[in-house]
């Protein structure tokens, strides 16, 4: 595993009863890069991703996150890590405002604390430096007139802002998302994606996706790995990926 690269993974495996669902995965994500993993329903990609970020655990293989061996640890584990996965139906507090929601996703509040929080001395200045940072987050994501909007009235598409949001508050190094413009108009999935490369830019963000609406993503995207039948097809440059027999086949 060489300096640039964030995530590994060497030889994956992952049944259900008889069903394969990963077949001796292998693949390599740099650092800052946004990357794209397809493949045609029953492919694997979710599966893949559950693995990477602990809810499944592996029956052979290894996952390494910036050169550390990941594998089998808990969710919870990895999230700390800086490794943090959004899901395709996004689920704010609802009762919260859009604030509220990046701010209770902040780690290591002294505020939190049962024994530190009647002393407000003791946490009111990381308070509003969260408060800080959410804000620059929210301008980044173009959310910051909604600040103070219940969570509930966003658009399908706001709400996938906002789980970028709440990733990137507690200090995500990496963000897997699984279909981040799935039920988007175009022209706001073509925003999610644009915010995407801004965030890459200004924080070093590295993105890895799986998405199905490939008409959008290709041209947004840096590297493709192919999955088909839980077996790595082919992978790279997405012009490379879209013209190969292979994957037209895989889908058609």
């Amino acid at each position: 595993m060489t300096e640039n690269v964030i995530l590994c993974t060497e030889g994956l495996r992952k049944t259900f009863g008889g069903l394969v669902a990963l077949d001796n995965v292998s693949i390599s994500v740099e650092k800052g890069s946004v990357t794209l993993l397809m493949g045609p329903n029953g492919a694997g990609k979710t599966t893949f991703l559950r693995v990477v970020c602990g809810i499944y655990k592996p029956d052979a293989g290894h996952v390494y996150f910036n050169g550390r061996d990941i594998t089998g640890l808990k969710p919870h584990e990895i999230y700390r890590l800086g490794l943090v996965k959004t899901f395709q139906i996004p689920l704010p507090f609802i009762k919260l405002t859009v604030l509220e929601n990046l701010l209770v996703a902040a780690r290591d509040n002294p505020g939190e604390s049962l024994l530190r929080a009647p002393f407000r001395r003791a946490w009111m200045k990381k308070e509003e430096e969260l408060v800080e940072k959410a804000f620059n987050i929210l301008e980044l994501l173009k959310l910051d007139h909604l600040w103070d909007h219940p969570s509930y009235g966003l658009s399908g598409g706001q709400m996938k802002l906002l789980e970028i949001g709440r990733a990137l508050m507690a200090d995500a190094k990496m963000i897997m998302m699984d279909e981040p413009v799935s039920g988007v108009n175009p022209v706001l999935a073509h925003e999610i994606f644009a915010r995407l490369l801004r965030l890459r830019k200004e924080l070093n963000v590295t993105f890895f996706i799986i998405e199905h609406r490939l008409e959008i993503a290709l041209k947004y995207v840096d590297y493709v790995y192919v999955l088909d039948r839980g077996r790595l097809l082919t992978q790279g440059e997405p012009e490379k990926v879209v013209d190969d027999p292979r994957v037209i086949e895989a889908y058609l």
